[in-house]
């Protein structure tokens, strides 16, 4: 048995924080992921997609967005696409579920109930769908005591087997990470956390196939999985498939250290950087006209990217009388200057009052050098 393991390909995600052209764009690369999976089971010669939940992000996507994956799917016809609900898409979303029974092609094959499936006459599938977006306990209990003769046992569960981290969407119920060894399965194919991740020997979260956030390190990708027979076990290879960088990076700078250089070795290559949503953090230390400058090469690249953001909250304020004689030597500026300098490093004010008056210098800094 050789098959494709993938899920939470989240299509429909409105992306709502990014401009409306960064929107569309991250829309279209999870629509696109369908084509790729397919293309990866034609390349490796399997026979079916296994999707672990979350194929949609809401219990009521737009009826383009069903319709159209659909479609791709029925294009992949040398491919049996399996959908099981997740937590987003649970199997209460009858609407959902009763369109895409309605519109689906012979090979995509629904698991609605918690029943065993035949996969081909040497693998049987358990899925374990979630019903509702928070079951409140383990799904895959019944893997145990179900009968699949003398098959290949193949599980699809949607959830964690751990509380992982509280900011990740999800968490819906806690599998038991052991299930594969309980209830004697070949492979149990996971789905809810987004980043790649192996919890035993025969049982994997195949993360998501294209990044939706900067929480998770690894590249993209979908599992291959091939089980040669019963004793033998699974052979699981990760295929990349992301198409969209998402980078969040800290740069820390001294007050002696060439911002230049340091801003260009945190930066992707060019050709990278139009596929690239960039976060850039700037922590340390750096003069005011240092960090105008900084701010200036931020400006520049900028437009090289498909979004980027820069904080410069946490960069400290060095100064010297040098810094503010580049604003006015005296009069009303330079008094100004000296009061929001003071202000700065004044660490008997609120560390809001402190960033307020560094911005409000590093604008100073800014209008003076423009002009």
């Amino acid at each position: 048995m050789k098959f494709i393991h993938s899920s939470d390909l989240h299509l429909g995600k409105p992306f709502g924080r990014f401009p409306e052209d960064v929107r569309v764009r991250l829309r279209q690369a999870r629509a696109d992921v369908l084509p790729r999976l397919a293309s990866l089971a034609r390349s490796h010669a399997a026979s079916h997609v296994l999707l672990a939940g979350d194929t949609f992000d809401q219990m009521t996507p737009a009826p383009s967005v069903i319709r159209q994956a659909l479609n791709m799917m029925r294009a992949a016809d040398h491919v049996t696409w399996v959908l099981m609900p997740g937590n987003h898409d649970h199997a209460n979303a009858t609407e959902l579920w009763r369109q895409v029974a309605q519109d689906a092609p012979a090979n995509v094959a629904l698991q609605l109930t918690p029943e065993p499936f035949a996969l081909n006459a040497q693998a049987t599938l358990l899925p374990a769908p979630p019903a509702e977006r928070h079951p409140g306990r383990d799904l895959t209990d019944w893997y145990n005591s179900a009968a699949t003769a003398e098959t290949l046992r193949i599980g699809l569960a949607h959830g964690s087997v751990t509380d992982f981290d509280s900011s990740e969407e999800g968490a819906s119920s806690v599998i038991a990470p052991d299930r594969a060894r309980r209830a004697g399965l070949h492979y149990l194919g996971l789905g809810d956390w987004h980043g790649q991740l192996q919890i035993g020997p025969v049982t994997w979260y195949s993360g998501a196939p294209e990044a939706d956030g900067f929480k998770h390190a690894q590249t993209p990708s979908a599992l291959l999985v091939e089980i040669a027979g019963k004793t033998a076990p699974a052979r699981v290879t990760s295929l990349p498939t992301g198409t969209i960088n998402w980078q969040r990076v800290t740069l820390d700078l001294a007050g002696d250290d060439n911002r230049n250089t340091a801003h260009e070795a945190v930066l992707p290559p060019l050709p990278e950087r139009a596929l690239t949503l960039f976060d850039l953090i700037v922590t340390g230390r750096a003069g005011p006209l240092d960090r105008v400058a900084l701010e200036q090469e931020i400006a520049k690249v900028t437009p090289d990217f498909l979004w980027h953001r820069a904080d410069l909250g946490e960069l400290g304020l060095v100064h010297d009388t040098a810094d503010l004689d580049a604003i006015d030597q005296q009069g009303a500026l330079r008094a100004a200057a000296e009061a929001l300098a003071q202000e700065a490093a004044d660490n008997s004010l609120s560390p809001v009052a402190r960033a307020t008056a560094q911005s409000a210098l590093s604008h100073l800094f800014s209008f003076a050098l423009e002009a």
